[in-house]
């Protein structure tokens, strides 16, 4: 017996990578799988249904049953047309996986408005889209599990990614809504940020030595660690999990901090901006955060 004998995932940006890996656990796990992946680039040009079909190939050739979807994540109709297929080929839908990507990284002050909303609209919106199309299914089934996949660079920081780093940080958001939005139909949502070599990490820069290292010890995480929580995450084990944050890094399972407050200063005839240089933040600067980089925070070498 399979810890989703039963379910039905559909599992966005699956013919690559991550996504790739958590089709095939989810499947090895006894669910029907609905592989959507567009065959972009990187960058999100092009497209390619190869990527989809070969995983439904494994799949079916490992014993297990699956369709391909080449539907764009950023289009709303598009969105609905995955959740569509899934319940006309399977007949229900207990899992969406998130996990649907591009990067256009560029230094913030010359960042185009093109390469903000490219990301946003994969990312942000296309996250919200197929949640959103699923969530009247899951009303209807009283259940559900929603996966969202957040990045070190949303909730820790890095160079050059603004867009992605929103983006991922509003999924983070999206998914702490649905939990609460959705709690009463016996719905979850969970982030899960993943540390893993993928062909979004694979377009890192590495023009410094240090850089360079930081690549080499990325490339020994393996997107395969990824896929046992995810699989975890849909299964009906983990009914009473959600809203949180996850990170899989290699064979370390973390739960992230979510924001709350850290210190609190009171002055009971209110603050001038005079008031607040001289003493709110004196007192408050020992709780202040650095610009950390996730190489910052996440500098052991992976176990």
């Amino acid at each position: 017996m399979g810890m989703l004998d039963g379910k039905v995932a559909l599992v966005t940006g699956a013919g690559r990578g991550i996504g790739r890996d958590i089709a095939l656990a989810m499947a090895a796990h006894g669910a029907k799988v609905v592989v959507n992946d567009l065959g972009t680039a990187l960058d999100g040009s092009g497209t390619d249904s190869g990527p989809a079909a070969e995983v439904v190939r494994e799949i079916g050739a490992a014993g297990g049953e699956a369709i391909a979807n080449t539907d764009s994540v950023s289009d709303w109709d598009s969105a609905q047309n995955m959740v569509d297929t899934a319940i006309r080929h399977f007949g229900q839908l207990d899992v969406v996986v998130n996990n649907a990507g591009i990067v256009r990284d560029r230094i913030f002050h010359k960042m185009s408005v093109e390469e903000w909303k490219a990301v946003v609209d994969v990312h942000l919106n296309g996250s919200f889209y197929v949640s959103r199309a699923a969530a009247p299914h899951f009303k209807a089934r009283n259940g559900g599990r929603y996966v969202f996949m957040t990045s070190a660079s949303a909730l820790v920081g890095n160079f050059g990614q603004a867009n992605y780093a929103a983006a991922k940080l509003g999924a983070v958001a999206l998914a702490k809504s649905v939990a609460l939005d959705m709690a009463r139909y016996g719905v979850t949502a969970n982030a899960v940020c993943p540390f893993a070599w993928s062909r979004l990490i694979g377009s890192i820069p590495a023009d410094t030595p240090q850089e360079q290292a930081r690549v080499e010890k990325i490339k020994t995480m393996e997107t395969a660690k990824i896929a046992p929580m995810i699989v975890y995450l849909g299964s009906e084990a983990a009914g009473d999990v959600t809203g949180q944050i996850f990170a899989v890094r290699a064979n370390e399972l973390f739960l992230i901090s979510q924001n709350r407050p850290l210190r609190s200063v009171q002055r009971s005839e209110g603050w001038t901006p005079e008031a607040i240089a001289e003493h709110a933040i004196p007192a408050m600067r020992s709780g202040f955060y650095a610009l950390d980089r996730s190489a910052d925070v996440f500098s052991w070498d992976p176990v």
